[in-house]
């Protein structure tokens, strides 16, 4: 698993952002993004936040919690993921136990196609 720091360095690297602009945008100096990166210093919370935003994903990505950076960057999926929320929990459960099957079966094809 990509360490915390790593994964900034690599997608601030992949915005051709030298650490001081990233530093710059996150309003805070060169040695806290050093730190950061080396992973000798954890940011808060709001920080976290404001650096998951400035590089394009999420702060579950950042944490561990996932190891796709942009899985929730497509707004048509997103849009989706909200819609679902807002609804009562049987509808929710309806929903994702449909999607459960159809990712299932999906799989299965893909397992068993003639190739």
């Amino acid at each position: 698993m990509i360490s915390f720091g790593k994964k900034i360095a690599m997608l601030r690297k992949d915005k051709a952002w030298s650490q001081t602009e990233l530093a710059k945008k996150l309003n805070t100096s060169v040695s806290v993004i050093s730190r950061y990166e080396r992973d000798e210093m954890t940011p808060s919370i709001d920080a976290a936040k404001k650096l998951a935003e400035l590089l394009g994903t999420t702060v579950g990505y950042l944490l561990g919690e996932t190891e796709e950076a942009n899985i929730f960057k497509d707004p048509d999926m997103l849009h989706r993921f909200n819609e679902i929320k807002s609804f009562a929990e049987k509808e929710k459960e309806h929903i994702l136990f449909t999607l459960d099957a159809m990712i299932h079966e999906i799989k299965n094809r893909r397992t068993y196609a003639v190739k």
